[in-house]
């Protein structure tokens, strides 16, 4: 009932397209409703090629019914679209459908590798390699596994680009106190919106061939890349470049979902992992651990098989398919741009370029009046000055405290999702929010 001094809260805080605005893609929901109530499949409303791959799903299915469960590892003919999907990818590069796992999201499928890799006790427990910033999933779920944590961090001067030399140096500083195994990346990177080059992904394969270490990596963003000059390369297919010697010994978990790219379909919780060179025990133990939690979400499996098995040219949908799937794609462009030029125009704010993903990660600067204020509050800095622009400006942004950041640096992650006219206002509003706060602490 307390009057504020704004009219909503602009909830910029977390990658949710649809609750931001985004409008659903059209032959996605089709397939997934006549999935759901296939009497529907009767109807002149819906195209043809939306019921053939309907009917070919629920052939899958127990009982031709989403309600039945599925083999933990997901519907079969969708692991084959998946590995199908892979190979056109990749430019024709192999993808074994039996090394395919349905998942409820990506976050399901990178828990589920991480408690069949994490061991050990005292300094040969298991250390997990993630980048700062991160995405919090991974902290959380090393801490909930009591794996040990091993921090390399981006670099922010250089458009936060993966060095090998910081890799190495994280690695042998983490030698000392546990036994570093896994390797995770995020590319695109959340919350840094970097996409990595060719030579660094091989760089980071040759690092981890050398190491012995476990590759994950996290491709959810691999259909948000926006800057010119900037390409998505999936770690499978560069592995499989370097030759037999890579492709054969380099263990690889890659994941991608439904929620982010251009569908924006966090609740269906749909995503897949790619698993290659699993010892074939230890296969057998993730099949085992997946068979706990029964299967995955079925309408969120149904959800999956049309990201890797959209309209083709020649079938009735495609036209549409591309116009919704391109619009979403230039108009988060066109918001990436225009979120990096306002912040660079604030005083105090430096922000890289938006090159992929959704998210903006600027740098703020926070004078020593404000940091002693938010030690006062016993609050992180960059926490109190979050707090501080949702109170006055209604904006919901999350502070980089909670993604890691180097010492001394201080940021904020916003999605660049809301309407574009919605967008501008927020970034006026901050601009405005940021020149008193200075002004303030000065």
């Amino acid at each position: 009932g307390i009057k504020k001094p704004f009219t909503e809260v602009i909830k910029a805080n977390i990658g949710d397209a649809h609750a931001m605005g985004q409008r659903p893609i059209t032959f996605l929901r089709q397939v997934v409703a006549l999935c759901t109530y296939p009497n529907l499949l009767d109807s002149p409303s819906f195209p043809e090629d939306a019921k053939k791959r309907a009917r070919r799903i629920l052939q899958g299915c127990g009982g031709n019914s989403l309600g039945s469960y599925t083999a933990s590892q997901g519907i079969n003919c969708i692991r084959e679209d998946v590995a199908s999907y892979i190979e056109r990818r990749d430019g024709g590069v192999p993808a074994d459908p039996d090394n395919i796992y349905l998942t409820t999201g990506a976050s399901d499928g990178i828990s589920a590798i991480l408690k069949i890799l994490i061991s050990g006790g005292g300094k040969s427990r298991t250390g997990v390699m993630i980048p700062i910033p991160q995405y919090p999933l991974y902290s959380a779920a090393i801490s909930e596994l009591d794996a040990i944590q091993v921090n390399y961090y981006l670099d922010e001067e250089n458009c936060w680009a993966l060095n090998v030399n910081e890799l190495r140096r994280a690695l042998n500083e983490a030698k000392a106190y546990c036994n570093p195994k896994v390797l995770c990346i995020i590319n695109p990177g959340n919350p840094t919106g970097q996409v990595q080059s060719r030579k660094c992904i091989e760089d980071v394969i040759h690092f981890a061939w050398e190491e012995k270490l476990f590759l994950l990596a996290d491709e959810v963003y691999q259909d948000n890349v926006y800057s010119e000059g900037c390409q998505f390369h999936s770690f499978k297919k560069i592995l499989y470049e370097m030759g037999p010697e890579y492709y054969n010994n380099v263990e690889l978990a890659s994941f991608h979902s439904t929620s982010k790219g251009y569908m924006g379909e966090c609740g269906y919780r749909g995503g897949y992992m790619e698993v290659i060179n699993l010892h074939p025990e230890i296969k057998g133990q993730l099949v085992k651990l997946l068979s706990v939690r029964l299967c995955p979400p079925v309408s969120g499996q149904a959800a999956m098989d049309i990201v890797v098995n959209p309209p083709v040219p020649g079938e009735e949908s495609y036209a549409q398919f591309i116009k919704e799937k391109e619009s979403v794609l230039n108009n988060l462009a066109k918001k990436a741009k225009l979120t990096e030029d306002m912040f660079n125009k604030i005083p105090g704010v430096h922000c890289n370029p938006l090159q992929g993903a959704m998210y903006a990660f600027p740098r703020i600067f926070i004078p020593s009046k404000a940091i002693e204020e938010a030690k006062a509050h016993k609050m992180a800095p960059d926490m109190f000055y979050c707090m501080k622009l949702l109170e006055e400006t209604g904006i919901c942004v999350v502070p980089g405290s909670g993604f890691g950041q180097r010492e001394g640096t201080y940021h904020f992650r916003m999605t660049i999702l809301p309407p574009v006219e919605k967008l501008k206002i927020l970034l006026e509003k901050v601009k405005d929010f940021h020149i008193k706060f200075l002004e303030k602490y000065a």
